[in-house]
């Protein structure tokens, strides 16, 4: 036998690159590559980018930047950038940095296996289309390398809210959900090989309506369905938009208990003025309203959420504003940014509020964020919770795992296992996680 071809995944930003990178992997397994965990010693480097971040493509560059001394020591060494900063790049990337042989956009990743011939055999590739056939129908089938109780899986990807500040529209395309189908026997194939809990993915996940055999079936219909699932134990989804958050949705936080109490609902401002214009078509009342109807129907949920600061044209009064939603919201964690322009969005062109304005407003947001989230993890103290234990801790005899409110958990128990679902008693924090004891 051929001796199997190394191959290296860095992957950057969301939830959705790392259930990306596993199917590429897998795409490329079929063509004899195994993934290693160093680029030292591998075949093919792909990077799977993000482009979120304030300055992810110089960030890209100067990775690949350091690939050069491998490049020289290895000809034969393919080098590949995946995800959305290829998307928007696309073959600019070849251009400023020739060491790359392929740039794939994630819409297009199916395709690996012959682009990877292509370079084989001494070409370039570029791949930065929208095809309309399904990618999913083109990757490899049957079950699914599992290194973990836990899985994501995409259910919906792309959007068409074309907020003012955000790239996901252009790089990942107009919103599409995956039958019903493929999704539940894709689901049933993570669970046959150990895995416990299914978080669902989409750029706008509960904007799915996925075909089933009776017609488009909504997110809480697919959650419900998926409930029925022998070994699956717990469902998560993100992330979501305000306006999409429909009743029976909100129905299943109360009445699903295999549907976790923990919500990522992106608000990005409390002030009318701002969300307006980030095209956000919601109101700082209407979601403070939401938020009130889900707690009504799960009154344990904790409440994360996104929020941009120094948005163009953002006053002190719009600030204040902001500050008020997240003392009258109350939220479990969030995450926080100063806002930086996007090339090709409508915001990119407006003037911006200068940068020590925004780095204050950040740095008081933050603070009292954190404060929300400390006073959370410290109620938690004292009280039984249920945790799925995913991996050793760093401790002798310790495992980490995650409450049904996704805290991180350690506890330091030799006879807890990798999968298990045990109760637990909290005993302390730290910063980011809970200590604990079994029960």
């Amino acid at each position: 036998m051929a001796e199997a071809k190394k191959l290296f995944i860095k992957t950057y930003g969301c939830q959705m690159n790392v259930y990306d990178s596993e199917r590429m992997a897998e795409a490329l397994g079929a063509s004899g590559y195994v993934t290693t965990d160093s680029a030292d010693d591998a075949d093919m480097i792909l990077l799977n980018t993000c482009h979120i971040r304030e300055k992810a493509a110089e960030k890209v560059y100067s990775e690949l930047g350091r690939f050069k001394t491998l490049k020289a020591a290895n000809p034969e060494l393919k080098i590949g950038v995946a995800g959305c900063v290829a998307q928007a790049e696309g073959e600019e990337i070849m251009r400023r940095q020739p060491l790359v042989d392929l740039v794939v956009g994630p819409q297009t990743y199916h395709r690996l296996p012959a682009m990877e011939q292509a370079v084989r055999a001494g070409q370039r590739a570029v791949d930065t289309e929208f095809p309309e056939e399904d990618k999913f129908e083109h990757l490899p089938k049957g079950p699914r390398a599992i290194r973990a109780p836990t899985a994501f899986l995409t259910v919906q990807e792309g959007c068409d809210k074309f907020c003012a500040f955000c790239v996901v529209p252009y790089t990942r395309g107009a919103e599409v959900s995956r039958p019903v189908a493929r999704i539940l026997g894709e689901a049933r194939d993570l669970v046959l090989r150990g895995v416990r809990e299914i978080t669902l993915l989409g750029q706008n996940v509960n904007a799915y309506h996925g075909a089933g055999e009776d017609g488009d079936w909504g997110l809480a219909r697919l959650i419900r369905e998926l409930a029925k699932l022998d070994g699956l134990e717990r469902i998560r989804f993100t992330t979501s938009h305000p306006n999409d958050m429909e009743e029976d949705l909100i129905a299943a936080h109360g009445d699903e208990p295999k549907l976790m109490p923990y919500l990522h609902l992106p608000v990005q401002s409390g002030s009318d003025r701002i969300l307006k214009a980030m095209n956000r078509k919601h109101t700082a009342e209407s979601y403070i309203r939401l938020i009130e109807r889900l707690r009504a129907a799960r009154p344990d949920l904790l409440l994360s959420g996104d929020f941009i600061v120094g948005f163009p044209g953002e006053s002190d009064q719009d600030f204040e504003e902001t500050m008020a939603l997240v003392r009258a919201v109350g939220y479990g964690q969030a995450y926080s940014f100063k806002y930086s322009p996007r090339p090709g969005t409508p915001a990119a062109e407006r003037a911006g509020v200068p940068d020590e304005v925004a780095s204050e407003r950040l740095q008081r947001l933050q603070a009292l964020l954190t404060e929300q989230q400390y006073a959370t993890q410290d109620a938690m103290i004292g009280r039984e919770v249920s945790v799925l234990f995913e991996k050793p801790g760093r401790e002798a005899g310790q495992m980490v795992g995650k409450s049904e409110y996704l805290h991180a958990v350690h506890v330091t128990n030799p006879k807890v296992q990798i999968g298990q679902i045990a109760r637990v008693r909290v005993m302390g924090r730290t910063s980011n996680s809970l200590a604990a004891e079994l029960v």
